[in-house]
C-alpha cells in the first residue's frame, strides 16, 4: 500500500502538519500494510481474545511507547494519524489502540505522580485500560450518572452499574465516573481508578453488531482507597469532558480511515465490471455518487486536521472537535452506504470488506457523543 491509500498526501503537505507527521504517516502506512493479513486472521477468534492479541502486537511494535512515564507526548495529530491508518487497514486494531490511548490520556493528564506510574503497563500493551462512563439511563447525558461512590472512612464504596464499556471485559484498570454528591448534576461527580480484580466488581461481555470487546460492569460494595480518586473530588465531569473532547477528534480520524477504504473499493469496482454497455464508472449517477464521496471525505479530513491542529496548538478546540466528529462520522456512513450501492448484491455478502465497513461506521455516529448532541454543542458555542 502506498501513502495515498490510507492518507491524503496533499492534506499532509499543508502547514496543518509538519515533517514529523509526514514521516509518521509514511511509516504507519507501511507498518499496517505489512500486518493487515495477519491482523485479519485474528477475526477468527472471539472478540476478547482478538483484542488482547492485537493490543500486545501494537504494544510490541512501539505504537504505545509515548504513553509510558517520562516519554514526550506526540500530540493529537499523531494520534489521529495512527487511528486513520489502523481504521483503513483493520478496524479491531483501531479499536484497541483508541481505547488504550484515551484511557492513558485521562491518567496522564489528570493523575498524580504515583498514579501515572501505571502508565508503564498501558504503554507496553501488557495491561489494558478502559473508560467506564456510560450507564443504561445516562448514556450521552453524563450529568445523569447515578453510580454511587459513598464515602467510607478514608475511601469510597461503589454501588451501581456501567455499560457499553469498550474493552471492559478484558481491562486491568477502569476509569470510572461516579457520584460522590458534592452537588447536583455534573457538580457531584468524581473519577476513580478501579482495578479489575477489585472485590465487588463484575464484568460481563455485551455482543455488538461489529464484534468488539464490549462489556457491562456491576459494582456491589466495591471499596476503593483515597488514592483511587483521579483528579479532584467533585471534578469528574471535567475529567470526562476533557477525555471526550480529545476522543471526538480521534473518532473523526477513524471515520476518515473507514471512509477512505470504502471509497477506494467503490472506485475500483466502478472501473471494473461492465454494465449497461460500459463500465459503472461511465454512468452519470455513479459518477455523481463518487464525486459526493470525494467531497465528503475532503471536508471531513480538513475539519479533523483543523481540530487536531488546534488542540496541539493549545487553542480552545471543543467546538472544532464536535464539528469534526459530527461531519466525519455522518460522512463515513454516507460513503460506506454509497459504496455498498456501487457493489450491489456483492456488497451485502457477510464478511466482505464493504459489509464490514457498513457495520463499523454505523456505531461512530453514536459513541463519544451522538450526532444530535454534537449539533446542540456546536449551536451553544455560536
Amino acid at each position: 500500500m502506498t501513502l495515498p491509500d490510507a492518507f491524503d498526501a496533499d492534506l499532509l503537505a499543508t502547514p496543518l502538519f509538519d515533517d514529523a507527521h509526514r514521516d509518521l504517516a509514511e511509516s504507519l502506512a507501511s507498518h499496517c500494510a505489512d500486518r493487515a493479513e495477519r491482523w485479519a486472521r485474528l477475526r477468527e477468534h472471539p472478540p476478547a481474545e482478538a483484542c488482547r492479541r492485537l493490543l500486545r502486537d501494537i504494544g510490541a511494535a512501539g505504537w504505545l511507547d509515548h504513553l509510558r512515564p517520562g516519554r514526550p507526548d506526540t500530540g493529537l495529530r499523531a494520534v489521529c494519524l495512527r487511528r486513520q491508518a489502523l481504521a483503513y487497514h483493520e478496524d479491531l486494531a483501531d479499536f484497541v489502540y483508541s481505547i488504550q490511548e484515551l484511557s492513558a490520556a485521562a491518567l496522564a493528564r489528570h493523575g498524580t505522580e504515583a498514579q501515572r506510574r501505571r502508565l508503564d503497563g498501558l504503554g507496553t500493551g501488557e495491561r489494558i485500560g478502559a473508560l467506564a462512563l456510560s450507564e443504561a439511563e445516562a448514556g450521552s447525558d453524563l450529568a445523569a450518572v447515578a453510580l454511587e461512590a459513598a464515602p467510607d472512612g478514608d475511601g469510597f464504596v461503589l454501588n451501581g452499574a456501567k455499560t457499553w464499556i469498550a474493552q471492559g471485559d478484558i481491562a486491568d484498570l477502569l476509569i470510572v465516573l461516579a457520584r460522590t454528591g458534592e452537588g447536583p448534576g455534573p457538580l457531584g461527580l468524581t473519577a476513580f481508578l478501579v482495578d479489575a480484580e477489585a472485590p465487588g466488581l463484575k464484568t460481563e461481555p455485551i455482543p455488538a453488531i461489529a464484534p468488539r470487546s464490549w462489556a457491562e460492569a456491576t459494582f456491589t460494595d466495591c471499596r476503593v482507597g483515597p488514592d483511587a480518586v483521579l483528579g479532584e473530588r467533585g471534578q469528574g465531569y471535567v475529567v470526562a469532558l476533557d477525555v471526550l473532547d480529545r476522543a471526538r477528534v480521534t473518532v473523526a480520524a477513524a471515520a476518515i480511515g473507514f471512509a477512505r477504504r470504502a471509497m477506494r473499493l467503490a472506485v475500483e469496482r466502478a472501473r471494473g465490471p461492465r454494465a449497461y454497455r460500459g463500465r459503472l464508472a461511465d454512468l452519470q449517477l455513479v459518477k455523481a455518487s463518487l464525486a459526493d464521496m470525494d467531497l465528503d471525505l475532503a471536508a471531513a479530513s480538513l475539519l479533523t486536521a483543523r481540530a487536531a491542529w488546534a488542540a496541539d496548538s493549545g487553542r480552545d478546540y471543543a467546538k472544532a472537535s464536535a464539528a469534526a466528529k459530527l461531519h466525519a462520522t455522518e460522512a463515513a456512513d454516507r460513503i460506506t452506504d454509497a459504496a455498498v450501492q456501487v457493489f450491489g448484491a456483492a456488497g451485502l455478502v457477510a464478511g466482505s470488506p464493504t459489509e464490514r465497513l457498513y457495520r463499523q461506521t454505523r456505531s461512530l455516529r453514536i459513541y463519544e457523543g451522538p450526532s444530535e448532541v454534537l449539533k446542540m454543542a456546536i449551536a451553544d458555542a455560536l
